[in-house]
Parts: C-alpha cells; structure tokens; sequence
C-alpha cells in the first residue's frame, strides 16, 4: 500500500511514529539519547561560535544536554524566537537555565528582551526527513525562511531514527539540512 504523499499525511504519520517510538523507550534509554556530543557534531562546538537549540515539545528529541555541553565547550547559545505563525523566527541570547516565557504554539522561549544573534551552527527539531537531508516541520516555514537568510550556518537535524522517511514531500522554498543527528547515527551526504 503507498504511504499518502503529501505534508499534512506525512506529518500525521511520522507524528504518530515517533510518538510510539519515544512512548515504548525505557526512562534509561530515553534519558541516554541525546545525552552525549558526539564527534560528528563537536567539531562545529568550537569556543566562541553560537549553536541556536530549541527546547523540545511532547515526543521531539530533548537537545538540553547537547546545549549544554556546547556551552561548557565555550559555544554561546541561543534558542528561537516565535511571534507568530508568519513573522519571521528569529533567534535570541539564552545560557542554560535561564527563565524562559511562553510564546505561541506551546513554545518555551527567551523573553523578547534577550539579545539578537546569528547562530553558527542550528540544532533543529523535525517531524520526520528523508535520505536527501530534507526536513519535515510543524508546517509554518520558521525554520526555512531562517536557514534561508542564514547561508553561513550549519543546520543539522535531530531526530529519533523511526522519523527516517523513505521519501518526502518537498516545495522549492524548503531548505535541506547539512546533517542528522539520531539516537542511532550522523547522517550526511
């Protein structure tokens, strides 16, 4: 039977996937993915470069340890911005453990307040991507209008293995990711 292809169904089912996938791990192993920089990911964590992360939502993989080892490593970090579904995201100073304020769509983000940055590297969360490094988001386009503007930054994907996508639905506005990060592997072209 062929899998719909299109985003809304695509989203749905990776949804669902992933929700099962995290459901069924042990707190151990839960606790242990994503607890460790890697060195595929180390080598862009270098002192003085801004590593934007996301604070993470239901099943979406928890990229906290990561962020903050990077900033142990000298990295600043920053986290994304949302006004609103087509204001554009942007990113804001935030040290680990700092207070964070609510923003729309059930976000946790700095207060508006926080100082501008431009991240060098991007830790992005995803519902589902395929073997061209494709991402698969919420549906508002954040994160591609943002890589868009940011032709520098390294965008590297996290994602639990079972959000691997034999092929998704794309639009020529959606940005492809240097790399993917799951609990099993790095991934890269």
């Amino acid at each position: 039977m062929q899998p719909d292809f299109d985003k809304q169904s695509q989203r749905s089912e990776f949804r669902q996937k992933r929700d099962r996938f995290v459901e069924a791990l042990s707190p151990q192993d839960r606790a242990l993915a994503f607890s460790t920089v890697p060195s595929p990911l180390a080598q862009y964590l270098l002192p003085g470069k801004i590593v934007a992360g996301y604070i993470a939502i239901g099943s979406e993989v928890n990229p906290a340890a990561l962020l903050t080892q990077a900033y142990k490593m000298g990295c600043a970090i920053a986290l994304p911005h949302v006004t609103s579904k087509t204001t554009p995201m942007r990113f804001l100073r935030w040290t680990p453990g700092d207070d964070l304020v609510p923003g729309p769509f059930g976000l946790q983000q700095p207060a508006e307040d926080a100082p501008l940055c431009t991240p060098d590297v991007v830790l992005a969360p995803l519902v589902a991507f395929d073997a061209r490094l494709m991402r698969l988001g919420q549906g508002a386009g954040h994160y591609d209008r943002a890589f868009s503007l940011m032709d520098q930054a390294v965008a590297i994907g996290l994602a639990w293995s079972v959000q691997h996508a034999p092929a998704l639905a794309s639009d020529i506005w959606d940005m492809p990711l240097h790399a993917i990060l799951t609990e099993k592997s790095w991934m890269t072209l």
